[in-house]
């Protein structure tokens, strides 16, 4: 009995084993949690063009908008675990959410991590004709004007939101949110100057900024950013510690075979190794992570860190689903 036990866990690992050396025979999917022509959208168009010559296999970017992201999220977690479903989640679609929503399934115990792409930070930006020329001057203004400035948000629970509650916990501000459908008709009440402050993404941002019709006060990460070199980090402006990045990342459905998980860790290796690709995303103000951060296992580390840093605020906060 003990033989035939023996015997048969060796057919079974030998299938295994042959199943992730044939990986992949067939297109890879990457769910993008996103509408399409979204600073994630462009993001993961730009890897998987390059996934699919490491692969040998049609790399097919799938949009699954939603509930903040979560409702692509569910998708790939419920996916069979073979390797051809990912998602391309962010700080906000695989962190934030799960402080926010009720959400079907466990962040940590029902995705496996793949790869980490980069870091998108953000930028605290203000209309043009904002009193304040820099970022200490802006938090002395705030704090003159208690409840009185505006920052739009893309909704309750987004990334800007809960930077903005950030901000408010760092520097002992208080402000008054006004959600929109997005960051876009925010940016644009922004330039018409109908509200006094956004927290971008850079993408969102950039672009504006280097029109001159808003004034960016810092970059909300530890270094300056190619796309804006003359704009501060937060540190660099007298908020030191003060780092939010919208950080994207690869993760399969729980289960997926170690050998699968490492070839496709090792194709987005190699695509964010490719000085063209690197160009590429950096014209969107994101921002590759180093070889020794793009690890499966810093993946799941940071992904971890990042829910007992940020749930705890988002709490404090009040900040819910609506």
């Amino acid at each position: 009995m003990i033989r035939m036990l023996l015997a048969a866990a060796a057919i079974f690992a030998g299938i295994a084993g042959a199943q992730a050396q044939g990986f992949p025979s067939r297109p890879v999917t990457i769910v993008v949690p996103y509408p399409a022509g979204g600073p994630a959208d462009a993001v993961g168009r730009i890897v998987a063009d390059g996934m699919k010559a490491s692969l040998g296999q049609p790399v097919i970017i799938e949009n699954i908008g939603g509930a903040s992201g979560s409702a692509g999220v569910g998708r790939v977690a419920r996916a069979p675990a073979d390797g051809y479903t990912l998602i391309q989640g962010n700080w906000a679609s695989n962190v934030l959410n799960g402080a926010i929503f009720r959400l079907n399934y466990d962040l940590l115990n029902d995705l496996a991590a793949v790869a980490q792409l980069g870091n998108e930070p953000l930028l605290i930006v203000g209309k043009k004709d904002l009193p304040p020329n820099n970022l200490k001057e802006l938090v002395a203004w705030l704090r003159a004007n208690p409840d009185k400035i505006t920052q739009g948000t893309a909704g309750a629970g987004s990334v800007s939101h809960v930077a903005g509650a950030f901000f408010q916990k760092e520097t002992d501000t208080r402000f008054q949110f006004v959600p929109y459908r997005g960051l876009g008709p925010a940016m644009q009440d922004l330039v018409a100057g109908q509200i006094d402050m956004v927290m971008p993404t850079a993408a969102i941002g950039v672009p504006q900024t280097r029109a001159g019709t808003i004034n960016a006060f810092a970059v909300t990460d530890r270094k300056r950013i190619a796309a804006l070199p003359d704009v501060p980090t937060a540190d660099e402006a007298g908020l030191p510690g003060f780092e939010t990045t919208n950080w994207q990342a690869l993760w399969a459905p729980k289960g997926t075979p170690a050998d699968v998980i490492a070839r496709l860790n090792a194709a987005v290796v190699e695509v964010l190794a490719d000085p063209a690709v690197r160009q590429r995303l950096g014209s969107l103000g994101f921002d590759v992570v180093p070889r020794a951060q793009q690890t499966a296992e810093a993946l799941a580390n940071r992904q971890k860190a990042e829910i007992e840093k940020w749930w705890p605020i988002i709490k404090a906060a009040g900040i819910k689903a609506e």
